[in-house]
């Protein structure tokens, strides 16, 4: 039987140490613990690495402390635009959608797009259509609202500018969700899901939902979940660039992970982090920024849930 794990992340660029109470990180480690036993159970279970990562994300899109699902941030229109995606290694079937709202566990539409329809990404307006076909309820407004995330808002409105949740002009710092896993057979798979960036127009879509960009995961290589400043993980291909290092230059997952996220994505200007796992169930979590919300734990007896580095 092949080792199994799961590693899950909450974003890469955290509250600065001295915005942490030591209560809020409490929450947040609670929160991170709770989420990667869930899918840590199920891979216990003998289920697959895609129930897994399913699983592990819709609990941290039910949390307001995260920007996703619940947690979403405000558009510029002081609205909620989500993205998500999924992706399993054993097929390299995959699921997306963007620029969706009302719905409570976005990752579990991308689901649905991967396996009942024939297409891998659904955007706006038709991902909502397709909601509505297969009997998703649209939870209320007040359901994904949060008073930090709307001063977030408040704080840039009517400007230009946009937050990224974990840009340093700013002292709240949050980011997408994300989840790893490879099960007892070997099979890995790779799910994100987001709120997207706060203030931002004209359906700004970042790394989150697209394949190779954000999310990624094939059984010769690695499943990967990336967050971080999403224009410069879209151009530097990034989750997609640790699968190639892997599978053309021979590098192994920590060295891959590292080469992407320590050098090849800071030539470009970009951070951030990713969480990564091939299917030996070896995992790499590398990031960055100051800190990145993360959590991993195999059946050999390994768990760590951290916030800095």
């Amino acid at each position: 039987m092949t080792k199994f794990s799961i590693a899950i992340h909450g974003g890469a660029g955290t509250l600065v140490k001295g915005m942490m109470t030591p209560e809020l990180e409490l929450q947040y480690k609670e929160a991170l613990t709770c989420a990667l036993n869930a899918g840590y159970q199920l891979l216990e279970a003998g289920k697959s690495a895609i129930d897994a990562v399913e699983e592990a994300v819709k609990i941290l899109e039910d949390s307001h402390l995260f920007n996703a699902g619940k947690g979403s941030v405000f558009t510029a229109n002081e609205t909620h635009e989500m993205d998500a995606s999924i992706m399993d290694g054993k097929t390299l079937n995959a699921g997306a959608v963007s620029l969706i709202s009302g719905i409570k566990n976005p990752v579990s539409l991308a689901r649905d797009v991967m396996e009942k329809s024939e297409h891998v990404f659904l955007a706006g307006d038709g991902a909502m259509q397709f909601a509505k076909v297969h009997d998703y309820i649209l939870e209320e407004d007040a359901y994904f609202y949060d008073d930090f995330r709307h001063k977030q808002w408040l704080d840039i409105k009517d400007t230009d500018s946009f937050q990224l949740d974990h840009a340093t002009k700013k002292d709240s710092k949050f980011g997408t969700v994300g989840a790893v896993a490879c099960d007892q057979n070997g099979d890995i798979a790779a799910a994100t899901s987001t709120g997207g960036m706060t203030n931002k127009k004209w359906g700004r879509v970042g790394d989150s939902p697209m394949i190779g960009s954000g999310n990624y995961a094939n059984n010769k290589t690695c499943a990967i979940s990336c967050t971080g400043s999403g224009e410069f993980f879209i151009r530097g291909v990034v989750a997609y660039d640790v699968a190639c290092l892997m599978e053309h230059k021979a590098m192994t997952l920590e060295g891959a992970s590292n080469e992407v996220i320590h050098k090849r994505i800071l030539e470009i200007g970009g951070d951030g982090g990713l969480i990564a796992v091939d299917a030996e169930g070896n995992i790499a979590m590398p990031f960055n920024t100051e800190g990145m919300y993360r959590a991993s734990k195999t059946s050999n007896g390994e768990q760590a849930v951290s916030i800095y580095k």
